[in-house]
């Protein structure tokens, strides 16, 4: 493994400045919420020492994942890559193959041991003995419990990594888990874990934790579900260009329409920007060129748990929720609020349809009162609101 006595001298002929990668640590310091500060810091950091190891596992997966990550800029994935990290293992990527490649990676985790980054693409099949998918006539389960043994942290790039994906739909044939799920089972080593889960995920997402994690040696702060907040802690919706037309309640209601020529929103085609947490509508798609939205495509929610079997695409969120009592305002307004608290709070880990709750309306407000589920924590409801959502939650009783 070289060393890199100073990074910019070989970049200058490519055009890669100082200026150039300053503004780069500074584009990324912004997207990772980090002071100002931290930019010459990360600049400094990404130019010194010997370059991290990173490990990629691929397994049952699409490589659009892959296709994503090559697609960053300012500066290239390629710049990353060569320049202040060692891509050791990679499927698509490497010059080498067959014995030669698995000969690298065991080469590359024994030099780094406890050191390297170790990256899964793709969902692991664990049903009869895991033979729906083999890399070197080995199992992904039995790949990823060796690489991960002695990983610094694991990155779980993509929905089939990072929550099972389409592999994982029903009725999952192959028996897919996430990574996320193996190591709470127990049946790989617990290590540092982020999630960037995405159908794929936003280029930019995954060049940025790479490179928090060069500065800080360590992941950006994460949410309940091990996702980096600063690119998931908000709805597509949100940030939606066409947002404004939502307030208007102007809907296309058909992909031909004139509202959909005039781009009116997607919420009547069945738009899960409002329930989906993801940056697609900040950072975009090929160097920020566009998202699904904005290409006239409603939202899917692919960044959330279970997306491929949750109520079906193309159905707007109003004909998946109740209804409320015909002729009662006051009714229809509470059942609003009350959604609306569900669309915000409880939708990321639940059906879209409340009647698959388990647990009784009534009970609810003791429930998110008391602590007792650690995803619940961060949940502050007033008791005006907790009502409501009980109200609101009885509909399917």
């Amino acid at each position: 493994m070289r060393r890199l006595d100073t990074t910019l001298p070989p970049l200058t002929p490519i055009g890669f400045s100082r200026r150039t990668l300053l503004k780069y640590c500074t584009a990324v310091a912004s997207m990772l919420a980090l002071p100002a500060t931290a930019a010459p810091l990360l600049a400094n950091r990404l130019k010194q020492g010997e370059r991290p190891a990173l490990i990629w596992l691929s397994f049952q997966e699409c490589t659009g994942c892959t296709e994503s990550f090559t697609r960053s800029h300012a500066p290239t994935i390629e710049s990353l890559i060569l320049d202040y990290l060692s891509l050791d293992y990679h499927h698509t990527l490497q010059a080498a193959a067959g014995e030669a490649a698995e000969e690298a990676r065991r080469e590359a985790m024994e030099h780094h041991r406890g050191r390297y980054l170790l990256v899964v693409d793709g969902s692991i099949p664990i049903a009869d003995g895991g033979v729906y998918s083999t890399i070197a006539g080995r199992s992904n389960l039995d790949l990823l419990q060796e690489c991960a043994g002695d990983a610094a942290a694991i990155i779980a790039i993509g929905s089939c990594a990072a929550h099972g994906g389409l592999p994982a739909a029903h009725p999952n044939p192959t028996g897919a888990v996430s990574v996320g799920e193996l190591m709470a089972r127990g049946e790989i080593a617990s290590r540092p874990l982020v999630n960037l889960p995405g159908c794929p995920p936003i280029p930019i997402t995954i060049s940025s934790v790479l490179a928090h994690y060069l500065l800080f040696e360590r992941f950006p702060d994460l949410d309940e579900q091990q996702r980096p907040r600063s690119f998931y802690g908000n709805t597509v919706h949100e940030r939606c260009p066409r947002y404004h037309f939502y307030e208007q309640q102007k809907f296309a209601l058909k992909f031909d329409d004139e509202g959909a020529r005039k781009g009116w929103c997607l919420y009547k085609l069945g738009c899960r920007g409002p329930v989906t947490h993801n940056a697609c509508a900040v950072y975009k798609w090929n160097q920020g060129t566009s998202f699904p939205i904005e290409a006239g495509h409603p939202c899917l929610g692919c960044s959330e748990p279970g997306f491929w079997d949750r109520d079906g695409f193309y159905r707007s969120l109003d004909d998946i929720l109740p209804p409320a009592a015909p002729g009662n305002e006051s009714a229809e307004a509470a059942r609003d609020a009350g959604r609306q608290l569900y669309e915000e709070n409880c939708i990321y880990c639940h059906s879209a349809d409340p009647a698959q709750f388990d647990t009784p309306a009534e009970k609810i407000p003791e429930l998110l009162r008391s602590g007792s589920i650690r995803s619940h924590r961060r949940l502050e409801f007033s008791d005006d609101q907790l009502e409501i959502l009980q109200q609101f939650l009885k509909v399917r009783e």
